[in-house]
């Protein structure tokens, strides 16, 4: 058969490929060459000479005397060579017929030999095994020619070669398979030169100890379906073991047969572990420990047994195992380690005072090392903590293990501190990652215990304050206020490195901030207010931990604090300091805050001129936001001051609402990019600041200064400007948002005409504003006229001109109606009468009596009651009584004018019947008498 490399490049001419090659190797490889191509051409029909073999070995000389320093380049090319006479000697044999001669089996040796001289060259897989390979073969090549001592002496060499290669990195079916046939080949020589023991142990010995090699690593890739293949595999070596014990003689084979056997059953006790065969495993271990030389002393043989008895559910046998383990001093570290791991992740929480006692046993003779406890601590502690699976008595075990002060001595010194390191971290990390259970109880217990591995040098004082702080936190959690302000004061003592000098500062934000939390759970508001205010004071200060305090302080509805806590944050951006967060969510988040209590309505306002002052001073864009996102800030702060101001009106704060709607007129008239001033929402903040300043004045009975009202006639004509220059008297646009609603021009109206009466150079302009009034188009209502009218006759600062002329401009209004408002026109009627008369006495005055009559066309076709009927019988008696003094003065025809009025109106009365008939007489009789001449 032809061997092919599969690894090597296809053949190049040595002509190409030696132009590179050092000229001290020329000769040599030349020669080789030279005889290979001459072997690569003779012809199969004709013996091999002897001076291939003699040319070749003196060439293979040559190159060992170079060996040591034979580069890469030749190394390969003295494999490629080997692979070539080697293939040339496969084609000679295949297309002879005759059987191999001697010189065919020297040229295969040389071909080996030269492989074996290149067995290190880089590039090609598995050089060891291919040499190997060559070795065998020609060594069978030796054995058919009955040259025993040459056959043996290739198999032992390719034994040399397999052998500093580990078996179990063996995966080739092919390279395994070599295994098997080279132990095969050298006992079946050792058998033919009669030495029988050799052969037999070689056979047996050998080939046990390759199955169980290979049974291992079958095993040791934990897939089941090996699992089968590697059970038969090493009970295949225990039979060989077995067979091998009843031939071989010598006691030296006897033992070594004896201990492979042990080990092969201790790994089938291995193997029947791993497929949960756990009585076999136990028959295995019995056997063992009854075999008497390995006996009960092996250690794995307490782990099979315990892991086997866990296995079945028998955990009081299992913890039997572990307590003779604890009790055997050879056991070594790591497997007891392993069987309490192994006992505890079976047993679970239920386990752990049988290992927490078993691992104190093991202290007593200090048997223990620090590593092994971290292992220990690690198994207990580790992902399953956070289960819930007994997690409190696990933690309680580990509490009360690391504070034994056996065990802390095993972290003591300098020898110790990478595990004193590792245990820290081990107990931290625990407790930070249970920390989310809320159990601060038990995990601050974990932290204080972390703190026995921390050493008190000056280099370990920022460790040592950062447990402080989160014991700190923990009994927060706990709500032990006192005891968390203890460890806070702790880690304040501990001096925080700031710079490469080394120097200290005496306290850091996390610390300030901790405190504050203290003080702010203990309702001390002064105290929780002071930290805020000395927080810029740590070098590790940053802006986060105010607003971080504001949040704290909002989540213990500590508003004070927390209002606090942003007013001390605006004081960073007045400074110039880049923040995180805009300012004007500063000011949205104060002003929000401050209206969750009632009576901080003089704080809200003077936050919100704050945050104008602000605008002003930085400009719009700066401080609300480009885009939408300033419109929206700005339209907040807007709405807010306005709402305010109504709920205020509301409550009959008049004076805090009307800044307040001066606020919001301020705001609504700032111009965020290119839109227009909101005129319309700043008429109307300026109008009802106005109303609210007048309305504050009635409400304390307190009259406003001559500054005071000429100050909010300046306010009221800023929208009285408005109101003219903003198109708003008309309602063209179909977009009524654009257009001032007519209650605010009557407001406007009212407030002016109020507050022109107050000043004497103003009286004149109250008729101007009510005809104004009178005159816009807007006015939907004519009860507004009306009370302008009221307001000018009863009012403190009557006008009797501006009361008439509102009235009557009322009057048409209401009369004009489709759906006239009856008992708003008899009240007008009565207003005007009452004027006309309290200003204009004549009883024969006809604006008066024009009055009446007007009265009574409008009860003309109207149904009863449906003018009112209490007006209706004031105007007639008013009527009828107006001819008293006329009557007396005789001026019979004055008087007789009122009494048909009155008789008339009379008419028109539901109920006055009674009445009508003594009125008809006394006019029947006044008209009798002569009219007096004066």
């Amino acid at each position: 058969m032809r061997i092919s490399d599969v690894s090597c490049t296809p053949e190049n001419r040595l002509s190409s490929e030696s132009e590179n090659v050092d000229s001290s190797y020329s000769v040599a490889l030349s020669q080789i060459e030279c005889t290979t191509k001459s072997l690569e051409h003779h012809p199969p029909s004709q013996p091999l000479p002897a001076s291939f073999f003699t040319d070749l070995n003196l060439a293979i000389v040559r190159l060992i005397q170079q060996a040591p320093s034979l580069p890469n380049s030749v190394i390969l090319l003295v494999w490629k060579l080997s692979y070539r006479i080697w293939n040339a000697c496969v084609d000679l044999s295949n297309a002879s017929s005759a059987k191999l001669c001697e010189e065919h089996a020297k040229l295969r040796q040389a071909a080996a030999e030269m492989l074996l001289l290149a067995v290190d060259v880089v590039g090609v897989p598995s050089p060891a095994f291919k040499a190997a390979l060559f070795f065998y073969k020609t060594g069978r090549v030796w054995f058919d020619l009955k040259t025993l001592d040459l056959a043996m002496n290739c198999f032992d060499r390719a034994a040399d070669l397999v052998s500093i290669v580990e078996i179990i990195s063996v995966t080739d079916n092919d390279e395994r398979s070599l295994l098997f046939d080279l132990n095969l080949a050298r006992s079946r020589v050792a058998w033919e030169v009669s030495d029988r023991n050799l052969a037999i142990a070689i056979n047996y010995s050998t080939l046990a100890d390759q199955f169980l090699t290979i049974g291992k690593a079958m095993l040791s890739t934990s897939e089941s379906s090996l699992l089968n293949d590697a059970l038969e595999l090493m009970k295949d070596a225990l039979e060989l073991c077995e067979k091998g014990l009843g031939v071989v003689k010598r006691t030296e084979e006897t033992l070594n047969l004896k201990e492979l056997q042990m080990k092969t059953l201790i790994f089938i006790a291995v193997a029947y572990l791993q497929g949960d065969d756990f009585e076999n495993v136990l028959k295995c271990v019995n056997v063992l420990r009854d075999a008497g030389n390995v006996g009960d002393h092996h250690p794995s043989l307490s782990v099979l047994a315990m892991k086997a008895w866990l296995g079945l559910g028998r955990y009081d046998k299992a913890e039997k195992e572990l307590s003779a383990m604890v009790a055997n001093k050879g056991i070594p570290e790591g497997v007891w380690v392993s069987a309490l791991e192994s006992y505890f992740q079976t047993v679970g929480a239920t386990g752990m005072e049988t290992v927490k006692g078993l691992f104190m046993k093991l202290l007593e003779p200090c048997r223990v090392s620090a590593g092994a406890t971290i292992k220990l601590v690690n198994m207990v502690i580790g992902n399953r903590l956070n289960s819930g699976d007994g997690i409190h008595v696990r933690a309680r075990a580990v509490a009360d293990l690391v504070s034994d002060e056996r065990v802390q001595a095993l972290f003591a010194g300098e020898v110790a501190s990478n595990e004193r390191t590792a245990m820290h971290a081990l107990l931290w990390n625990c407790a930070t990652e249970n920390f989310r259970l809320k159990d601060y109880e038990l995990f601050a217990d974990m932290f204080e215990k972390s703190l026995f591995f921390v050493p008190y040098g000056i280099e370990n004082r920022m460790l040592r304050a950062k447990g402080y702080r989160v014991l700190c936190l923990c009994y927060l959690g706990l709500s032990q206020l006192d005891r968390a302000e203890e460890y806070i004061n702790e880690a304040d003592k501990m001096p925080q490195p700031f710079d490469s000098s080394f120097c200290f500062c005496k306290s850091n934000i996390a610390s300030a901030f901790l405190k504050f939390k203290i003080y702010l759970q203990k309702n001390d508001h002064d105290r929780a207010i002071a930290q805020i205010q000395g927080m810029p004071c740590c070098l590790d200060f940053t802006t986060d931990f105010i607003s971080l305090s504001a949040h704290e302080a909002v989540a213990c509805r500590a508003l004070p604090v927390a209002v606090a806590a942003l007013d001390h944050l605006l004081n960073f951006y007045s400074s110039g300091k880049h923040m995180a967060t805009n300012e004007v969510v500063v000011f949205r988040t104060l002003v929000t805050i401050l209206n969750q209590d009632p009576g901080n309505e003089f704080d809200i306002i003077k936050h919100m001129k704050r945050a104008h002052s602000r605008q002003l001073e930085i400009g719009p864009g700066k401080f609300f936001g480009t885009s939408e996102v300033g419109r929206r800030e700005r339209n907040w702060f807007a709405a807010n001051a306005w709402n305010f101001g109504v709920t205020s009106g509301q409550q009959k704060h008049y004076d805090i609402s009307s800044e307040f709607f001066i606020l919001a007129s301020e705001f609504y008239g700032i111009v965020c990019d290119t839109e227009t001033e909101n005129s319309m929402m700043v008429c109307k903040s300026l109008l009802l600041a106005v109303s609210a300043k007048i309305a504050d004045e009635k409400h304390r009975q307190k009259a406003l200064q001559e500054s005071e009202v000429r100050q909010t006639i300046e306010t009221l004509t800023r929208a009285g400007k408005i109101l003219k220059s903003n198109s708003c008297g008309t309602r063209n646009s179909d977009d009524d948002s654009a257009v001032i609603e007519s209650n605010f021009v009557f407001l406007y109206a009212w407030s002016a005409f109020d507050l022109y009466s107050r000043l004497s150079d103003m009286v004149d302009q109250q008729l101007q504003v009510a005809k104004e009034l009178a005159s816009s188009k807007t006015l939907l209502n004519p009860k507004h006229l009306l009370y302008i009218g009221l307001e000018a006759s009863q009012g403190p600062r009557s006008n009797p001109e501006v009361a008439i002329f509102a009235l009557k401009i009322c009057l048409s209004g209401l009369v004009a109606s489709p759906t006239p408002d009856y008992q708003s026109i008899a009240r007008v009627l009565r207003e005007l009468i009452c004027n006309a008369t309290v200003h204009n006495g004549d009883p024969g005055d006809d604006s008066i009596i024009e009055m009446y009559k007007q009265a009574y066309r409008m009860m003309v076709g109207l149904r009863e009651g449906e003018y009112p009927t209490e007006e209706a019988k004031w105007l007639a008696m008013t009527a009828w009584n107006r001819a008293a003094l006329p009557v007396k003065l005789g001026q019979i025809g004055i008087a007789k004018k009122w009494m048909k009025i009155g008789l008339e109106l009379a008419l028109k009365v539901p109920g006055m019947n009674s009445y009508r008939s003594r009125m008809e007489d006394y006019l029947l009789r006044l008209s009798s008498q002569p009219e007096k001449i004066t």
